[in-house]
C-alpha cells in the first residue's frame, strides 16, 4: 500500500512539474515574442524619454486564447475568424523600412470588415495641429459642451513620419485612392481615424525634433460615444484586436486622440492597457517608436453584426484547436477573459452543478445618471414596472424550493467597473431589460444563461447576437409595450433554474 501511495505521489509530482513548465513556456512565448517592428533599429536620441519605460503590463494567460495569424489561409473571407479580427492579412507598406527612410508606415487590411489597422515607426504627433478640447476633464467642469468641440479636426502634419536625412520634400503618406480602398468612410459621417490618416505626412529627418519620445508601442484611439457601454465595448474590442494583429509583446500604452471628458468607463481602459493619456495633455511634440492606429468601434463585428448577417456560433478554443470550423468563434470569449484578467479576477471559474452558496441571479437595472456633458441625467425606461418585477423576483427567490437563489440587485450606475464585471462573472443567470448594461455579458462565464426583457420599442438584436457569438444560452421575453407581467418573468426563470438542475 505504501509503495502504491509513493508511486501515485511521484506521478502527481511529475504532472505538476510538467504543467508548471508548460505554463512558463507559454507565458514566455506570449510575453517576449518580438513585435513586427523589432527589426527596425532602436531609437538613439538625446531627447526626453517617457519615464515609464519598464512598466508595460504583460499579456495575461487566457484560457480561450488562440494564435493570431497574418496568413490569409487562416481566416478565409467572411469566416468567423475574419469577422472577429483575425483577418487583417492584406499588408500595404506605404513607407517601407528598407526604402532608406528612418521611419516606416504600413496598414493591415481586412476585406471582410472593410477596415484597416495602420502602424508606423518614428511617428511624430503635433498636438497644436489638432483642433479639439483638451479632454480628460471631470464631467461637471464641462456641462453643456458641444460634441463638435470634443471631436478632433486634423490639420496637415498633425502626425508625421520621419523620412530620413535624404528626404528633402514633404509628402502625404496616403492619397484619396488608398483611403477609399482601404479606409472607406462607409456609413460613418465623421470618420475620425480616416481623417487622421489622411493628414499624416512624411518629412525630412533634419527637422524631426521632439519634446518627448515614447519608446513603448502606443495605441492611438479616437472615440465617439465614449459614455455608452455598448459603443465603448466595441472600441475596447477594436483596440484589443489592433494589439494582437500587430503582434505587440506586451499591452500597449494608449492615447485618446479626442477631447472627451472622463467617464466611469475609463476605469476599464486603464485596466486593459499599460497607461492612458490624452493627446492635448502633451505640452509639446511627442514621438513614438511604434504607433498603432486603432480602427473605429463601428468597424468591428460587434457593431456590423447589427446590420450584416454574421452567422457565427460561439464555442470553446479547445474545440477549435482540435477541429477548426469557419462557422464558429472563440474570440469574444477570449476578449471577455481579457477584461476579467485586466481587473485581476480569476479565470479558472466555471458554472457547473449546484454551487455551494447558491445560484446568483443578477438583475441588471437601469438608473438615472449623468452620462456626458449633453445628457440631462435621465435614462429612458425600457421596462416601465422594473421595480415591481424586481420586488416580485426578490419574493420568489426567498421562497424558491428548488435550491438556494441569490437575487443580486445590479445597480451598475453606482458600482465601479470592476464590481460590475465581478457581478457578471459570479452570475449563473443574467436578467434585464434591453439596455447598454447587458453588454457586460461579453465577460460572462461559458454556462451563464441570459434572459432579456424587450419592450416593443426596442426589439434590437444586440445581446442575442453577443450571447450567440459567445455560445451562451439566451432567452427573450418580448413585451407588447413596456410593462412586464411579473408572473411571466418568474415562470421563465423557473424553467431556466430547472435546466440548471435547480
Amino acid at each position: 500500500m505504501n509503495r502504491r501511495n509513493t508511486f501515485v505521489l511521484k506521478i502527481l509530482l511529475f504532472l505538476f512539474i510538467l504543467n508548471s513548465l508548460s505554463l512558463f513556456l507559454y507565458f514566455t512565448y506570449h510575453s517576449t515574442k518580438p513585435s513586427p517592428s523589432s527589426s527596425h533599429p532602436k531609437l538613439h536620441t538625446s531627447h526626453t524619454l517617457s519615464p515609464q519605460n519598464h512598466s508595460s503590463k504583460p499579456w495575461p494567460i487566457l484560457p480561450s486564447y488562440l494564435p493570431w495569424s497574418q496568413t490569409p489561409s487562416s481566416a478565409p473571407l467572411h469566416s468567423c475568424e475574419a469577422y472577429f479580427g483575425n483577418g487583417f492579412t492584406g499588408r500595404h507598406d506605404l513607407l517601407p523600412s528598407f526604402a532608406g527612410a528612418a521611419g516606416w508606415f504600413r496598414c493591415w487590411h481586412s476585406e471582410t470588415l472593410m477596415s484597416s489597422i495602420c502602424e508606423g515607426g518614428r511617428v511624430r504627433m503635433v498636438p497644436e495641429r489638432i483642433q479639439m478640447e483638451k479632454g480628460g476633464e471631470s464631467l461637471m467642469e464641462v456641462i453643456g459642451r458641444k460634441e463638435d468641440e470634443e471631436l478632433p479636426f486634423f490639420q496637415n502634419g498633425a502626425f508625421e513620419v520621419d523620412g530620413g536625412e535624404g528626404f528633402d520634400k514633404e509628402k502625404m503618406v496616403v492619397d484619396s485612392e488608398f483611403l477609399d480602398r482601404y479606409v472607406p468612410r462607409g456609413e460613418v459621417v465623421r470618420h475620425t481615424m480616416r481623417d487622421l490618416i489622411s493628414k499624416i505626412r512624411i518629412v525630412g529627418g533634419k527637422g524631426f525634433d521632439c519634446d518627448e519620445w515614447i519608446e513603448e508601442p502606443t495605441l492611438l484611439v479616437t472615440r465617439f460615444e465614449y459614455a455608452n457601454l455598448f459603443h465603448t465595448v466595441t472600441d475596447w474590442y477594436s483596440a484589443y484586436v489592433s494589439s494582437r494583429v500587430t503582434d505587440l509583446p506586451s499591452r500597449p500604452r494608449l492615447i485618446f486622440v479626442d477631447g472627451h471628458c472622463m467617464s466611469p468607463l475609463e476605469e476599464t481602459w486603464r485596466a486593459l492597457f499599460s497607461s492612458i493619456r490624452y493627446a492635448k495633455n502633451f505640452s509639446g511634440t511627442v514621438c513614438f517608436r511604434h504607433a498603432i492606429l486603432s480602427p473605429l468601434g463601428y468597424e468591428t463585428a460587434l457593431f456590423k453584426g447589427l446590420t450584416e448577417d454574421i452567422n457565427c456560433d460561439g464555442t470553446s478554443a479547445q474545440e477549435l484547436w482540435h477541429k477548426p470550423d469557419n462557422s464558429k468563434t472563440a474570440r469574444l470569449s477570449e476578449f471577455g477573459e481579457m477584461v476579467r484578467a485586466a481587473f485581476e479576477l480569476p479565470l479558472n471559474l466555471h458554472h457547473g452543478g449546484k454551487p455551494l452558496f447558491g445560484h446568483n441571479v443578477l438583475f441588471v437595472r437601469r438608473e438615472d445618471y449623468l452620462a456626458h456633458p449633453r445628457h440631462g441625467g435621465k435614462i429612458e425606461s425600457r421596462l416601465s414596472n422594473e421595480q415591481e418585477v424586481f420586488n416580485s423576483l426578490k419574493s420568489w427567490a426567498s421562497n424558491y424550493k428548488g435550491c438556494k437563489v441569490n437575487l443580486v440587485n445590479g445597480l451598475f450606475a453606482h458600482m465601479s467597473m470592476k464590481d460590475q464585471v465581478r457581478a457578471i462573472q459570479d452570475a449563473s443567470v443574467i436578467i434585464g431589460a434591453h439596455g447598454a448594461g447587458l453588454t457586460h455579458i461579453v465577460s460572462a462565464l461559458p454556462k451563464t444563461v441570459i434572459l432579456e426583457i424587450i419592450s416593443s420599442q426596442f426589439r434590437r438584436p444586440h445581446f442575442a447576437y453577443i450571447a450567440r457569438w459567445k455560445g451562451l444560452e439566451y432567452h427573450a421575453i418580448n413585451l407588447a409595450g413596456s410593462h412586464a407581467d411579473p408572473g411571466t418573468v418568474i415562470n421563465e426563470l423557473v424553467n431556466i433554474m430547472k435546466s440548471l438542475g435547480c
